[in-house]
């Protein structure tokens, strides 16, 4: 389904700092007052709430546990499924939240993933631009929710470990045809610029890095002290690169 707002994916290896960045591109749209924003928390670790200084009270994962053991009698699954994926819904400030997560039980969900499927790009119809933080890795990248992306960014470190999976993420997303837009390729924590080798490696496999950004001690403070990153000051250096950024592509 090819929703009617902008979508953007925030993906990478485990450690880049992709969940801080997912959480500063929706801090540019609410500051720039792009229209109804829906953050989506993939991972099966969720932790975009905490960069967001959000707390969660549900979860998709709850709600298709829920279907199995405790749809009233009476109520039909599918009226029962549409209620709890709507009070999955977090409201935050100038944007929503809502977290995948992932069912406790074990056994078949198909019944319980096709009907959330269903309500869940109902939900998504409704907003200008969801930003979806997915889990490290690729295996989300066969979900599908990662298709129809209209902006997809790979977040990696400076190493030649990070940029390999980057460009695993964009053969992947070519080969089973997930129909992204536009691929952005972000080297963060870069301190004393990108590995030269992996700097090569991009080059010769045509992979144009879009953005450079430096290790940030704001983050790591906010980090270290445990307050959400998305409130890091704007004098940020990662903040402005980003943000600027962000003003060119959307």
């Amino acid at each position: 389904m090819k929703y009617k707002g902008i979508k953007i994916a925030v993906a990478g290896k485990g450690g880049v700092g992709k969940t801080t960045i997912t959480g500063l591109i929706i801090r540019y749209l609410v500051e720039n007052k792009k229209g109804k924003i829906l953050a989506v928390d993939a991972d099966t670790n969720s932790n975009l709430h905490e960069v967001l200084g959000m707390e969660v009270r549900e979860t998709i994962g709850n709600t298709r546990e829920l279907m199995r053991t405790e749809v009233p009698q009476g109520m039909p699954k599918e009226t029962f499924i549409e209620y709890k994926v709507m009070e999955c819904v977090n409201e935050g400030d100038g944007f929503d939240l809502i977290v995948m997560g992932t069912p406790e039980g074990q056994g078949c969900y198909c019944a319980a993933n096709t009907l959330c499927k269903k309500y869940i790009d109902i939900l998504l119809d409704n907003y200008d631009y969801i930003v979806m933080d997915n889990e490290a890795g690729m295996e989300h990248m066969s979900r599908l929710l990662t298709k129809d992306v209209d902006h997809f960014f790979i977040v990696s470190d400076p190493s030649r470990r990070s940029v390999n999976t980057v460009k695993r993420m964009i053969d992947l997303a070519k080969s089973i045809k997930l129909n992204i837009g536009n691929f952005y390729v972000i080297i963060n924590r870069a301190k004393n610029g990108i590995d030269k080798d992996a700097e090569n490696f991009l080059k010769e496999n045509n992979i144009d890095i879009s953005l450079i950004l430096p290790e940030d001690e704001y983050i790591a403070k906010f980090d270290r002290e445990g307050k959400p990153t998305y409130k890091i000051p704007a004098e940020s250096e990662t903040v402005k690169r980003l943000h600027q950024f962000l003003a060119k592509i959307l």
